[in-house]
């Protein structure tokens, strides 16, 4: 098996932050696990937050695969892609610097007490793939971060990256909800941490724009 190349230290790191971003801006996945967390059990949470990982998993299998052989066969579509990728982080970091905070209650899934931990799972793993935006984040997040054709191992290395990274965040999203007081806390601090996202996926884009 290849060893470990200490160039991918720069293209892993550049992809856990941006990654680190794309998972804690609130979305589907983590009103999922806050829901389940309150309304069943932070064991529920934490089964949610391994489906969304098993979701992380396949999505960048398939993203590194397809951006290794895409790139491979056309190297030009690397530098559109790049610049693509560049202007969908600039119009995002613009959505989020305009979105308010929504309310817990308006986005939250009615209490499922009964729920089994595997509906659980699965709900984590449905909710991770059914959104069109995961895969075009992915992708994006592997061109401007990858080299045209990265290695197995190092395709390996980011995608256990990014599954530890949504694991963690949301088993702690989960731990967190389970506190009818921690989530009051977050819903008033949302608007900052939006900002907070907006500025980084600024920079990236910028970053990317201006790189070619």
């Amino acid at each position: 098996m290849e060893s470990f190349n200490f160039a991918y230290v720069a293209p892993l790191v550049s992809l856990a932050l941006l990654w680190t971003v794309a998972v804690i801006t609130p979305g589907p996945n983590f009103f999922n696990a806050a829901q389940l967390a309150a309304s069943c059990s932070r064991r529920h949470g934490v089964v949610v937050s391994a489906g969304v990982a098993t979701g992380t998993v396949i999505w960048g299998l398939a993203g590194g695969l397809g951006i290794k052989s895409l790139f491979t066969a056309a190297p030009m579509l690397y530098v559109a892609f790049k610049l693509i990728g560049g202007c969908y982080l600039i119009y995002l970091a613009l959505k989020l610097f305009k979105r308010s905070a929504p309310t817990m209650g308006q986005n939250l899934l009615p209490d499922e007490p009964r729920r089994s931990l595997f509906s659980a799972w699965r709900l984590g793993l449905l909710g991770n793939l059914s959104n069109p935006k995961a895969a075009l984040f992915v992708t994006t997040i592997f061109a401007s971060t990858m080299p045209p054709s990265p290695s197995a191992v190092l395709l390996t290395l980011a995608v256990v990256i990014m599954a530890t990274l949504s694991f963690s965040w949301y088993a702690c999203v989960a731990l967190v909800f389970s506190s009818e007081r921690m989530a009051d806390l977050y819903t008033r601090s949302r608007k900052w941490l939006d900002r907070l996202a907006g500025s980084c996926y600024l920079l990236f884009g910028i970053h990317l724009v201006a790189n070619r």
